[in-house]
C-alpha cells in the first residue's frame, strides 16, 4: 500500500490531462453560444460498465465531461477521443483535488471489482474512495455529488456481504460519509444491474430499502437517472432505490424526484 500511495502521489503531482478532439473549454463555449451552457462533470469509475454509460449519457445531453481514471490509455479506448481524462486514484486525496479543478458537479460510479483484487477491495473503493471524493469535493466547493450505491445496503446479513467482502456494508458507510461531508448529494441505490438497453421500461422509485424479487434495472437506466439528477432541485439531498418494471419509460423524472423524502 505504501508503494501504491507513493505512485498515486506522483500521479497527483503531475496530473495527466488527456485531450483529444474538441477541448472542454470549446465544448462549454459552444453550449453557451447555444444558450444551453451546462456544468463540467467529473465522473469517477468512468471506464466501468455503469460509468461508461454515464459518460455517454452526459455527452448525449451536451455536458462537458472529465473522466477520473487510473489508466489514461484504457480511458481513451473505452470512452473515445472526445473525453478528457484526469489520472489519479480515489484512495489519494491529492489526485482527487487536482481532478476537481473547475468541476461543478460529479457522479461517482466507481465500485470494487467482483471478485475484488487486493488493492480494489470494497473497504478501499466503496468506502474510502467515496469518502475521499466527498471530502475533496466539499472542500473545492463542488455543487452536487451523485453517488451510485446499491439496493440492500441497510441489510448487514445480505448474501452479497458474505460473498463479496461485506460490499454492501462498505457501500453504506460510503453513503454515510457523503452525507457527513455536508455536500449537496443524491444517492442512487439501483437494484440488480443488467446490460439490457435503457429507456424501455418504467423506472420505479422507492425509499426504505425494501427487498423484493425482480428488482432489476439496466445500467443505461441508472445512467439516465444519475444525469437527470444533476440539475433537478427535487433530487437534492435524496436517497432512494430504483428498479424497472414493464411500462412506458418516463421522459423525465422531476415528479419522481419531488415526491421523495429528503435525507
Amino acid at each position: 500500500m505504501r508503494t501504491l500511495k507513493s505512485l498515486s502521489g506522483l500521479l497527483a503531482g503531475c496530473l495527466l490531462t488527456v485531450m483529444a478532439g474538441q477541448s472542454v473549454d470549446a465544448q462549454a463555449d459552444e453550449s453557451a453560444a447555444d444558450g444551453n451552457a451546462k456544468p463540467l462533470v467529473l465522473v469517477a469509475g468512468a471506464t466501468g460498465k455503469t460509468g461508461s454509460l454515464v459518460v455517454a449519457q452526459l455527452q448525449a445531453e451536451g455536458y462537458p465531461v472529465r473522466a477520473f481514471v487510473r489508466n489514461a490509455q484504457k480511458a481513451a479506448e473505452r470512452l473515445g477521443p472526445d473525453v478528457e481524462a484526469a489520472v489519479g486514484d480515489l484512495r489519494n486525496p491529492d489526485s482527487i483535488a487536482a481532478a476537481l479543478d473547475g468541476v461543478d458537479v460529479l457522479i461517482n460510479a466507481a465500485g470494487s471489482g467482483v471478485p475484488a483484487a487486493d488493492d480494489n477491495m470494497p473497504e478501499h473503493v466503496d468506502f474510502e474512495g467515496t469518502r475521499n471524493l466527498a471530502d475533496a469535493a466539499a472542500a473545492a466547493g463542488v455543487g452536487h455529488y451523485v453517488l451510485v450505491s446499491s439496493m440492500g445496503v441497510t441489510d448487514d446479513e445480505h448474501a452479497l456481504n458474505r460473498m463479496f467482502n461485506n460490499i454492501l456494508i462498505w457501500k453504506r458507510r460510503g453513503e454515510e460519509a457523503v452525507v457527513a461531508s455536508g455536500i449537496t448529494h443524491t444517492i442512487v441505490r439501483p437494484g440488480g444491474l443488467s446490460d439490457a438497453p435503457g429507456n424501455a421500461q418504467t423506472i420505479t422509485f422507492e425509499q426504505g430499502d425494501v427487498p423484493g424479487p425482480g428488482k432489476v434495472i439496466s445500467r443505461a437506466d441508472v445512467a439516465r437517472v444519475c444525469v437527470a439528477a444533476l440539475q433537478d432541485e427535487g433530487a437534492r439531498n435524496k436517497v432512494f432505490e430504483i428498479y424497472a418494471i414493464d411500462g412506458e419509460p418516463q421522459t423525465d423524472f422531476s415528479g419522481e424526484f419531488a415526491a421523495l423524502s429528503g435525507s
